[in-house]
């Protein structure tokens, strides 16, 4: 079995975030960046499902400039066979990073797709849904536990009233939420090894996919800052200002 992992190049989730002055955007130059975490647990299932013989083959693939390529030689230190750059320079909405994945499971035809449920950089949460609406295939999201057997994979999904499991039929989309897994380390002798792994470099117009943007920002802003709490002597002071400061009541 074939599995597809898609990784994106997000800010790492110690640094601070800052937006520029024009107010066009977030802060990226002399940043940190690394893997976007839940991208992370998908590799590592990947992995996992590999060593158990499950899988055969892990493609690593990220959609995104020149330096993505970091992010897609972490994923071959931590047990990816080879990567996929489809490089763009900008901003790519999750649609046309929907129809670059679709394009490139048709040339690949893996039978497992599994990415992070949503990226920490704009918390979109819905590449996953809508490659596997382009495809037509089943998709097991928020996923906090994957079986494979018999040509389908069975996936425990963190869902309000708690979990819920269902049945896929293979080819299918999983999206990993942050208990499917602990992402493991990459060793130094695995981080060497990758240097000599391939990562083939691809454009959209290449894949016959335009992934102009169909949004634009009109502005980026820090949040207002929150005035400091107000301590009440009793449960009457409490609803007094409920209903006549904060007016909720």
């Amino acid at each position: 079995m074939k599995i597809l992992v898609p990784v994106k190049r997000v800010v790492d989730y110690n640094v601070k975030v800052r937006v520029k002055a024009d107010g066009t955007g977030v802060e990226t130059a002399n940043v940190k960046m690394s893997m976007n975490p839940f991208d992370e647990i998908a590799v590592e299932e990947a992995v996992r499902l590999k060593e158990k013989g499950a899988a055969t083959e892990i493609i690593a693939i990220s959609v995104g400039p020149t330096a993505a390529q970091e992010q897609i030689r972490t994923a071959l230190a931590m047990g990816a066979d080879r990567g996929v750059l489809v490089e763009v320079d900008g901003v790519v909405e999750p649609l046309a990073v929907a129809k670059i994945l679709k394009a490139l499971v048709d040339k690949e035809s893996p039978q497992l797709v599994i990415m992070g449920k949503q990226a920490i950089d704009d918390d979109m949460n819905a590449t996953g849904q809508m490659l596997a609406a382009l495809l037509g295939w089943g998709q097991g999201t928020f996923a906090s536990k994957v079986e494979i057997a018999d040509g389908s994979a069975k996936v425990t999904r963190e869902v309000d009233g708690g979990l819920e499991t269902v049945s896929l039929t293979l080819p299918a989309i999983v999206t990993a939420d942050l208990r499917l897994n602990e992402p493991r380390y990459a060793s130094l002798p695995n981080i060497m090894k990758a240097r000599k792994k391939p990562i083939e470099t691809v454009k959209p117009a290449d894949l016959g996919i335009d992934a102009s943007p169909r949004l634009t920002v009109l502005k980026v802003e820090e949040p207002p800052k929150r005035s400091a709490g107000k301590k009440v002597g009793s449960v009457a002071e409490l609803v007094d200002k409920l209903r006549n400061e904060a007016k909720v009541i």
